[in-house]
């Protein structure tokens, strides 16, 4: 028996992986303590859960346009001109089952089989996958910690061959938390509209960063770029809405209706009662959200300062997102509790069986000597790992 060579190309993903096993041992009664998740730990704010409740009792549980409804295409719009000062029409927007599902119907609607797309590393672990699931080629450009995790635009043009059809870009990013600056971005952008490549802009962190950084989106350069750029966002992490799987991209209107044509076939609507609180979300009141980024902030820099005190490890103070990639270069080639530290995966291992911290390694993200954790948790949860992770390199 034979099956598709695509789909077993494809890796599971590790970061669903390691959530996944760490609910399962607290199920279980172990006392381990999870930093995987990606995702708040805050819950859906009241005013988006009612809304939820009115849908279901006003009826609206009926099948909507595939691509979303008007209503909530409107507040999409006007989202994307208050915080981006982009201005799009419901044609060019698709709402999905979560960015994930978002993703996949951009890089379908812009790959041919062989096409090649730069995604730079460290990256979240589902780019290369969704690109070989819609017969690309991922190319992987490569970043260092002592560069911020960045590419810079003559970088950028190094990778580029005959083939490459678009960039991935991630600001804020996950895993590493860095945030490109508007002049940075700029040049990316010369050079994408020079060599005539599509950005899939993935900016679902958009709302979650700190100090001094601002995110600013690629499209909002001029029309040019906007023509070429695939943004793709998502109430998920800004609105502590992960179950409520709502993502959305805002594209030129061939590839809206591309992506629109697919989703009629393939999933249809989004949840029509998720599509009603997302209108409550992206429309509603935005206290919770500025408490919740305040509390993620006190956390960030935490973990930083005390991550920064424990000999064997270090990690750069990350911008935006709520991730912090914990360098392990010092601890390769040791032997903790009787197990040689050949890769983040070993760490990983090693950090669970002996102090049930899960925290998930860098290996998926192409950063095989990082681990990452996730700072939304709560700060009694941060102090215990880190007190977890004091005792096992001493």
């Amino acid at each position: 028996m034979q099956y598709s060579k695509k789909f077993e190309s494809i890796s599971p993903s590790p970061t669903l992986a390691i959530d996944s096993k760490f609910k399962e041992m607290k199920a279980q009664g172990h006392d381990v303590v999870g930093f995987g998740a990606g995702e708040p730990d805050y819950d859906t704010p009241n005013h988006i859960k009612q809304a939820a409740i009115n849908a279901i009792l006003n009826g609206k549980t009926k099948y909507t346009p595939a691509s979303g409804t008007v209503e909530l295409k409107t507040a999409i719009c006007q989202k994307f001109q208050k915080d981006n000062g982009l201005s799009y029409t419901p044609a060019n927007i698709v709402v999905s089952n979560g960015a994930k599902h978002s993703l996949i119907n951009a890089f379908g609607a812009i790959l041919n089989p062989g096409d090649e797309v730069i995604v730079p590393a460290p990256f979240w672990v589902s780019y290369p996958e969704m690109i070989k699931y819609n017969d690309g080629v991922p190319v992987i450009l490569y970043t260092t910690e002592e560069k911020g995790f960045k590419f810079t635009a003559k970088e950028l043009e190094e990778a580029i061959t005959p083939k490459t059809k678009a960039l991935v870009l991630n600001s804020p990013s996950n895993p590493t938390g860095m945030v490109y600056t508007q002049e940075e971005l700029r040049a990316i952008a010369d050079v994408c509209l020079k060599h005539n490549l599509y950005i899939i802009s993935d900016e679902i962190y958009e709302h979650l960063v700190y100090g001094s950084a601002k995110h600013v989106s690629i499209a909002s350069f001029g029309d040019e770029i906007k023509n070429r750029t695939i943004i793709v966002n998502g109430l998920s992490k800004t609105y502590a809405m992960t179950g409520w799987r709502i993502g959305f991209t805002a594209s030129n209107e061939k590839i809206a209706k591309l992506m629109a044509n697919v989703q009629s076939h393939s999933t249809s609507n989004p949840n029509s009662i998720a599509q009603e609180a997302a209108v409550a979300a992206l429309t509603g009141p935005t206290d919770e959200l500025k408490e919740m980024i305040s509390q993620f902030d006190k956390r960030r820099q935490y973990m930083v300062e005390r991550m920064n005190t424990i000999e064997g490890v270090s990690c750069t103070e990350p911008q935006g997102a709520f991730y912090v990639m914990m360098n392990i270069e010092k601890l390769i080639g040791k032997t903790i509790k009787g197990k040689l530290i050949e890769t983040a995966d070993d760490f990983a291992e090693i950090f669970l069986e002996n102090q049930l911290v899960a925290v998930v390694p860098g290996t998926g993200f192409e950063a095989p000597h990082h681990v990452r954790w996730s700072y939304a948790t709560s700060l009694e949860n941060i102090k215990e790992g880190l007190d977890r992770l004091e005792a096992l390199l001493k």
